[in-house]
């Protein structure tokens, strides 16, 4: 159908110059706010929802080039292979020989999701151990959760590496870089916080990383105590 094809037209030009867009970028370009059409033409050539941003954003499913665990940032915003965040999240802790714990899967998807943990264990998707002050999320299955489990107990108090580890986005280093600038007496944990609280998420680990690349202050850290989530 012509009408059919103008969309489609309309929605390649889009994403020619936009490899992300919002739903308003959608109405613009479609010339209607049908939510019902939009999604239509977006289903009749695949199309990704962001795990970040409260699903916000949308991509084409040919755009993204994932890393090995099936996720792609564009700048700040995350896509999954996998889907939304809950499911995303049961699949990185499935996957994991020895789980993982709430800060390994910030460092995979550069976000906080306590709540998102919190509600898949009581959904019975996952389960959770207590390890080292620090809980352990398992897979549901009793058999796998417990071979997980097992091997948590080998390793040291040091937690895992996330794998692979992401780098870091440019436009978040110079975040970083200019948070020093602007908050001089800030160490890296305050940086990260601040950074967080306008909704670029960033790890300390990585922020430090930045202070080690450019030469700047040393954090001295404080006795590793970790939150129970």
């Amino acid at each position: 159908m012509p009408f059919e094809r103008n969309y489609l037209l309309a929605l390649e030009n889009l994403f020619q110059r936009k490899r992300v867009v919002l739903l308003d970028d959608l109405r613009s370009t479609l010339q209607t706010h049908s939510r019902t059409t939009i999604f239509r033409v977006l289903s009749s050539v695949g199309y990704l929802t962001s795990y970040s941003h409260a699903g916000r954003f949308y991509t084409l499913k040919d755009i993204p080039k994932f890393n090995d665990l099936g996720i792609w940032f564009y700048h700040h915003i995350g896509f999954s292979a996998h889907g939304t965040l809950r499911t995303t999240a049961v699949f990185l802790v499935n996957q994991a020989p020895a789980g993982q714990t709430h800060e390994e899967l910030q460092g995979q998807l550069r976000l906080r999701l306590h709540d998102t943990l919190r509600d898949l264990v009581q959904a019975k998707a996952l389960t959770r151990q207590l390890w080292q002050d620090v809980y352990v999320y398992l897979n549901a299955d009793r058999e796998a959760g417990a071979a997980q489990w097992a091997k948590r107990q080998t390793l040291s108090r040091r937690p895992i590496e996330p794998t692979p580890a992401l780098p870091l986005d440019p436009a978040r280093v110079i975040d970083v870089l200019v948070g020093v600038i602007h908050h001089p007496k800030d160490d890296a944990k305050a940086i990260t916080a601040r950074l967080s609280a306008r909704g670029r998420p960033v790890t300390l680990e990585q922020v430090e990383a930045v202070f080690s690349s450019y030469g700047l202050k040393k954090t001295a850290r404080p006795p590793l105590r970790r939150s129970r989530y």
